[in-house]
């Protein structure tokens, strides 16, 4: 196909189709102070030995800093056996699966992982996953929004900002309004009255700040509209899956299984609803068939987005999956099993607390909130801004104050511990804080 350049009188049509008088306009919504950001890099071509000292005196300039940082990004312990198997050639160079007969391997791994899936949250469908826990709890709004109607979603006021922000940016575009749910002293959901109009409830386990969410009755309450449950999957090694509460949709961030943090991303988006709404679930999903001779196989049994014959009527515009940091996950978890999973989860909630009660002794310092909490909590301090500062010099990273206010909670900064925490790295941390 060749390339077809747009001519300056192409781009004007198109310009005044959308009302706006230059292409600068169509990034207004960035804010100035990041789009000035852009500056020449400024390299030349330099030989290889000259190349690698560079970054390595640049690499020398990074601080290695002990991560007590958590909203929805966890730093647990990968197995080897998982960068041995996600780094075979078979997986890695593996492209999208359209032909099941040269790809079984890929939709096969991907079968496993919508089982998996589907034990962990006790849903009944699962999709073979996308991008992030943000755009996967966007995305089940709208599904949400597809099924029942309504202009309306229930958000709450603990829901991870950065999720949040997703979450509001699609609800814009797509006309849908969002009532914000406070909590109360505990720090759990304080639903009052659905509104007329409603599409569905978000509900965050554990939540945004850490603590873990009653969702008994929560369904019953909705009438028509979904419960959408936003899951941090290590927890469910000890908790109640949201299945097990009538949960319409289970999304969540699948990183901790078996994802490093890397800086940020890649990330993995988990998805997962009832046997009835699986057309309307956007994604792919493989399938386990048999052919003309009996014998079993793997094949792409639905693909819902715009670019297949859906076209319009598709109910995502998400184009693949996250699928080689699914293929981390399904590794993580076929490792660890059941129990492994489990243990990993008493670890992180047993230190944590550990550390809670630590914490506590210190004078000045309480726990922001006195609801039940898994492997995060917030700590309120006479001077949050400058604890979280001296953390940071000597190595300690933690949610910083500004995120605890996002969420309604001032004069507190947040705190995640997980399995990978050392008796040193805690001691450490404590005694900074003493200091």
């Amino acid at each position: 196909m060749e390339y077809i350049p747009h001519t300056p009188a192409d781009i004007e049509r198109m310009l005044r189709a959308v009302g706006v008088e230059d292409i600068e306009d169509l990034f207004s919504d960035i804010p100035a102070e990041i789009r000035g950001r852009y500056e020449p890099l400024g390299l030349e071509p330099s030989p290889e030995p000259e190349v690698r000292r560079e970054l390595e005196r640049l690499a020398a300039r990074n601080r290695r800093l002990v991560p007590f940082v958590g909203l929805g990004l966890y730093d647990h312990y990968i197995p080897a056996v998982v960068n041995e198997l996600a780094s075979r050639s078979e997986f890695y160079t593996a492209y999208t699966p359209y032909q099941a007969e040269i790809s079984q391997g890929t939709l096969t791994w991907m079968f496993e992982y919508q089982t998996m899936i589907c034990e962990l949250t006790g849903m009944e469908v699962a999709n073979a996953s996308m991008y992030d826990g943000g755009t996967a709890l966007a995305e089940a709004i709208l599904m949400a929004r597809r099924a029942v109607g309504g202009d309306k979603v229930l958000i709450p006021r603990s829901l991870n900002p950065f999720h949040r922000e997703v979450v509001e940016t699609y609800c814009r575009g797509a006309g849908i309004g969002v009532v914000e749910v406070p909590y109360d002293e505990e720090g759990r959901l304080a639903l009052a009255d659905v509104p007329p109009g409603t599409a569905a409830l978000v509900v965050q386990q554990p939540n945004g700040l850490g603590i873990i969410e009653d969702l008994r009755g929560l369904k019953e309450r909705l009438g028509d509209a979904f419960l959408i449950v936003s899951v941090y999957p290590i927890a469910l090694g000890v908790l109640e899956p949201p299945g097990s509460f009538g949960a319409d949709i289970v999304v969540g961030e699948g990183q901790p299984l078996g994802n490093p943090l890397s800086f940020g991303g890649p990330l993995l988006g988990i998805f997962a609803t009832r046997r009835e709404y699986v057309r309307m679930m956007p994604g792919r999903v493989s399938g386990r068939t048999v052919d003309a001779g009996g014998k079993e196989g793997y094949v792409m049994t639905l693909q819902t987005r715009e670019q297949h014959i859906r076209r319009e009527r598709a109910t995502s515009n998400i184009c693949t999956n996250s699928a080689l940091c699914a293929l981390r996950a399904t590794i993580y978890l076929a490792a660890l099993g059941p129990e492994g999973l489990r243990r990993v989860a008493l670890l992180c909630l047993e230190r944590a607390h550990d550390l809670a009660e630590d914490i506590r002794e210190i004078p000045g310092f309480e726990l922001a909130l006195n609801g039940p909490f898994f492997n995060e909590f917030a700590v309120r301090c006479p001077d949050p801004e400058r604890t979280v500062e001296k953390l940071y010099r000597r190595g300690f990273a933690v949610a910083p104050p500004k995120v605890a206010e996002r969420m309604g909670l001032p004069d507190a900064f947040l705190v995640a511990v997980t399995e990978k925490r050392s008796e040193a790295e805690l001691v450490g941390f404590l005694e900074t804080l003493r200091g």
